[in-house]
Parts: structure tokens; sequence; C-alpha cells
């Protein structure tokens, strides 16, 4: 439950180019989302922004962004970002066999990820973001498994993409964001 007032117009007013960003970005509707973040004018443009470079604006693999942030939400409790992301990992090739997997190993996902339904690299993701988000450093042997399959820009995009979906899981969960009906 929303622990602060849903933002309308009549609420608080917002810049009209700041509603309509948002609304292009989402296709024509808000989400729950964005009903809490315009409560803050600055708070909204810039997240519409950075948020938006970092879904669709990174060349690095979506479908990889999407897992690491599916490992993010399931270990926060996010489960509004859950319900966001696991689709698009569906839709950026990832596979509901691969969701499973992580569901059933995410209790230990920051010391092992085998499971038979998970490639090497997607284990290496499930556990690098496993301990972005609750360790904060990673440990030599998990970073060094990114090195092996990941360039420079590839890794910092990764990261990018789990630190700021940490972020995004902690605003949700405070407040009480939650899914869409």
């Amino acid at each position: 439950m929303l622990r602060i007032p849903e933002w309308t117009p009549a609420l608080k007013p917002q810049p009209q180019d700041l509603v309509d960003a948002i609304l292009k970005r989402r296709g024509g509707t808000m989400i729950n989302l964005d009903k809490a973040l315009l409560w803050s004018e600055p708070l909204a443009r810039a997240w519409n922004i950075y948020l938006g470079a970092v879904r669709s604006g990174l060349p690095t693999s979506w479908k990889l962004r999407e897992l690491g942030i599916c490992t993010v939400a399931l270990l926060t409790g996010a489960v509004y970002e859950y319900k966001h992301h696991a689709p698009d990992f569906l839709k950026a090739g990832g596979l509901q066999a691969e969701l499973d997997a992580l569901n059933a190993v995410i209790h230990n996902a920051r010391v092992t990820t085998t499971h038979p339904a998970l490639g090497e690299v997607e284990a290496l993701v499930i556990q690098y973001a496993a301990q972005m988000t609750l360790d904060v450093k990673v440990s030599d042997a998990v970073f060094n498994g990114l090195r092996l399959h990941f360039d420079n820009t590839e890794i910092v995009e990764l990261t990018s993409a789990i630190a700021t979906y940490n972020m995004v899981a902690r605003f949700l969960v405070a407040l009480g964001v939650t899914p869409e009906a």
C-alpha cells in the first residue's frame, strides 16, 4: 500500500513538459512509480532521463541486465520491480525456466547459483547482482569471472543497471509502491 498519497495534478501541479516526457517514455500511461516520483519535480525529471538511459540506452545485453534487475528485486522484496522486469527479461530472450531457476537459487545466490537451467554467464550475473545487493563488496572470484565474459564497458553498464535498480527497489519498498491493478 502506497504510504503517501498518489500524485495527481490537482494535489501538486507539475510542468506539462515533465508529465508529457514521462508519458512518452511510458508509452502513454503513467505507472504507480511515476505517481510517487511526481511529488518532486527535480527528482521526477532526472529519474525519467536517467532510468530511460539505463533501461533502453545501454548496448550491453538487455537479457542479462534484466536478469540482474530481477535478482535485485527478489533479494530486496521489491515485488513491484519484479512484476515489471520479469516480463522484460522474457521479452529480451530469457526463458521462464531461467526465472524459475533464479527463484530457486535466490537465497544462496551470493555464494552459489548452480542450477541446470542457468548457463555459466547467467549464473555469474545472478551471483554478481546478489553480492552487490547484499554485501556491496563483490568477491574477486566473481569479478574475475565477469572479466572472462565481458569487456570493461559491458561490466560498467551491467554494474550500473544492478546498482540503479538497488536504488529503485529501496525507493519502492520504503514508500510501499504496489503493482498496478
